[in-house]
């Protein structure tokens, strides 16, 4: 699969990478086996893609960028879907191969819409089996932060709720085509197999209030959010956001959803 010369699109956030070494640790990482439904997001000039599919035998990849879909569908073992990923119902994605139980999705996540898609995922996580991505190293470092520190807040809660994740690859600027001006890393994502059954929705809406003003104590945000809803239970607002483990936020949703009941 060698594409033509194609230049980088800025507004699709495009930067291709371009380090063998780095590419065969990716690839080691993911582990693809034959027989294993995988979707890679972004394709791109198929770095990933071509290694992937010589384990895999077919892959389905969704490409935004309508000349680089062109040329990934001359290649017969790929299963194209030309679209926004934030569009892309997965749950209705053909598995290929069609006895695959379940999803592993793969990519290197464009840094301008990196987070909006972790949360799309969210809506899919029963049918996917893990989650292999290409981020920025500051958001990884967002994603897998512990309470107390600087780096944990509304996408530490939201993810670890869901998923346990691993930081497992560092990956340099020079690594890519062009190079972006921030360091990159691989996360692995596992789904919980019994995580709490919380609404989506009132999780997101009550941890992004909480860390609205996160240098404020919570009755300053939350609370006062909380006594809009008049709920009565226990839940301790003499804290700042950042000091609330993700077990309490998710604690709190289910508790407000069953006084809602």
């Amino acid at each position: 699969m060698k594409p033509g010369p194609h230049i980088a699109r800025k507004r699709f956030g495009q930067h291709f990478l371009a380090d063998g070494g780095i590419i065969d640790a990716i690839v080691a990482a993911i582990d693809p086996k034959p027989g294993q439904a995988m979707v890679e997001i972004g394709p791109g000039l198929a770095a990933l893609t071509q290694p992937l599919v010589e384990r895999l035998g077919v892959l389905t990849v969704i490409e935004l960028d309508r000349d680089l879909a062109r040329r990934l569908r001359a290649h017969d073992q790929l299963r194209v879907i030309e679209s926004d990923v934030l569009k892309v119902d997965f749950a209705q994605i053909p598995r290929e191969p069609a006895d695959a139980r379940k999803l592993r999705v793969v990519g290197n996540l464009p840094y301008n819409i990196s987070t909006p898609i972790l949360f799309h995922l969210l809506q899919y996580v029963d049918v996917i089996e893990d989650q292999h991505f290409m981020l920025q190293k500051e958001v990884i470092d967002r994603m897998v932060a512990r309470p107390a520190t600087a780096a944990y807040g509304r996408l530490s809660v939201m993810l670890q709720w869901r998923y346990a994740m691993d930081n497992v690859l560092f990956v340099p600027p020079e690594s890519f085509e062009p190079p972006p001006r921030v360091d990159s890393a691989v996360v692995r994502m596992v789904p919980r197999d019994n995580p709490a059954l919380v609404r989506v929705d009132l999780l997101s809406e009550l941890v992004q209030v909480a860390f609205s003003q996160r240098r404020k104590l919570l009755r300053h945000t939350l609370g006062q959010w909380l006594q809009t809803r008049h709920f009565a239970g226990d839940f301790n607002v003499q804290r700042r956001a950042e000091e609330v483990p993700v077990e309490d936020y998710v604690a709190l949703a289910l508790a407000l959803d069953a006084a809602a009941q």
